[in-house]
């Protein structure tokens, strides 16, 4: 396979996706009418559909595949790319007075063509990364500067071939100094490199503009890599007029995408549940309030993003007064709750309210477990690190409750703590979609408490 033809590629995408997305139209019109040719309505809708996501698609670029290959990277651009493109296509619904499309088309439609996108990416990813560590579908590229730097580059690439990039020749400090600078471009034009690592310490400013330029002219991508090694550390390059500047943190900044996805899957998610899982929330309501006395909700104080406190809800599983002597945590075979507050509790049915929290915007569906005030400063007085996720809205579920579980005192506490430190340093939609599923397994196998 010719290097080259990597350049098809995103074209390739494009054209999938759009068959994709038609076979997502057709048999979500084939499930809700029972056959394949539309009405009027819902052929507008197919139209309106296509033409949408070739604009937003083409805006978004969701069809390029970068090195090195991240696929969630690129399902979450694929999935902001459909969250834009639903609200054209709404937009467009609204301002033509297009009422009469059927919702069940529209909601099977979005929900089969994400489900064959990421089928999709993750089949095309699998095949990008084994064609290239058979050494095909490589690019050509050519190292200048520090050797010491250049060394760790090769290392890098070494111990990923699925990078999929070839060395073609490496320039270093000493020989550029002795090398004319027409000469040096000239050796750049003979090697044919499709990009152009540039590693320094210190490097000529006025050699690497015209670095920069000539890459420019010529259609070669140019990097530069510093000596800056980071270690469990996430940086980010801001420009400051014409200054870059590394922003380093030790937990990555969440990006105002990543933010916008998740609050709309929140809401999405949210709405889901609470309309579809009505008759549960009334069956819920009748038991509890049969099964003991007292108030079928219950409301408890807890501290959200930021350090603001919120009421959190959820049905009541204990009796009457369960802290009238102070803040208790649970515990096996705790008497103060009761049979049907035990039943929901492993299930995690009582949990369920909480996504009016997620609705108001208080809570999101993932995202570190609120506690109490009370709590929280025991808490930091032995890890003072839990501040950090009081940067996160807190969820309904997340990673520390689905590999360690309900905490007895706060030494558990601590330890389950550390699992969403992890989470916070990967917040994307990837690893809520898996919690949220792993959260289903523990209420099927009713592992809670």
């Amino acid at each position: 396979m010719s290097k080259r033809y990597s350049k098809h590629l995103p074209t390739s995408i494009f054209l999938c996706d759009i068959l994709l997305l038609n076979i997502a139209l057709y048999n979500s019109h084939v499930i809700t009418f029972n056959t394949y040719k539309p009405q009027s309505t819902s052929a507008i809708f197919i139209v309106v559909v296509n033409i949408a996501w070739m604009l937003v698609s083409f805006a978004a670029k969701s069809f390029h595949v970068k090195r090195p290959l991240v696929l969630k990277d690129n399902i979450n651009t694929v999935l902001l790319t459909l969250i834009y493109h639903l609200l054209l296509v709404f937009g467009v619904i609204y301002f033509f007075k297009i009422y009469d499309i059927s919702r069940a088309e529209v909601i099977i439609s979005y929900s089969l063509f994400f489900l064959l996108i990421i089928i999709h990416r993750s089949g095309l990813f699998f095949f990008l990364d084994y064609f290239r560590k058979k050494g095909y579908n490589h690019r050509e590229i050519l190292i200048i500067g520090d050797e010491n730097i250049a060394k760790r580059l090769v290392s890098s690439f070494s111990q990923h071939p699925e990078y999929g990039y070839d060395l073609t020749d490496f320039i270093s400090e000493n020989q550029m100094s002795n090398m004319p600078e027409n000469e040096l471009i000239s050796n750049i034009i003979n090697k044919k490199p499709d990009e152009i690592f540039i590693c320094y310490k210190e490097m000529n400013a006025e050699l690497l503009k015209r670095l920069i330029r000539f890459g420019d002219e010529n259609f070669i991508k140019i990097k530069v890599v510093s000596d800056l090694i980071l270690s469990n550390h996430f940086a980010e390059l801001v420009n400051y007029d014409s200054l870059p500047v590394l922003h380093i943190t030790s937990h990555p900044e969440i990006s105002l995408k990543i933010r916008f996805l998740k609050r709309s899957f929140d809401i999405l998610f949210a709405s889901v549940v609470m309309f579809f899982g009505a008759p549960v929330f009334i069956i819920l309501f009748i038991i509890t309030k049969l099964t003991s006395k007292g108030p079928v909700f219950y409301r408890q104080e807890r501290i959200g993003r930021n350090e603001k406190p919120f009421y959190l809800y959820k049905f009541r599983s204990m009796y009457l007064d369960a802290e009238k002597h102070g803040p208790q945590l649970s515990k096996d075979n705790d008497p103060r709750i009761t049979p049907w507050g035990a039943i929901i509790r492993k299930t995690r049915l009582d949990e369920l309210p909480q996504f009016w929290n997620v609705l108001k915007g208080e809570m999101s569906v993932v995202g570190p477990r609120p506690e109490r005030q009370h709590f929280i400063e025991k808490i930091v007085e032995k890890t003072p690190n839990y501040k950090k996720l009081l940067r996160l809205k807190p969820g309904i579920t997340s990673i520390g409750q689905v590999h360690y579980g309900y905490a007895e005192n706060i030494d558990q506490m601590c330890t389950r703590m550390r699992y969403d430190l992890l989470y916070l340093q990967n917040v994307n939609l990837n690893s809520d979609l898996d919690i949220i599923y792993r959260t289903v397994k523990v209420m099927i196998q009713g592992k809670g408490k």
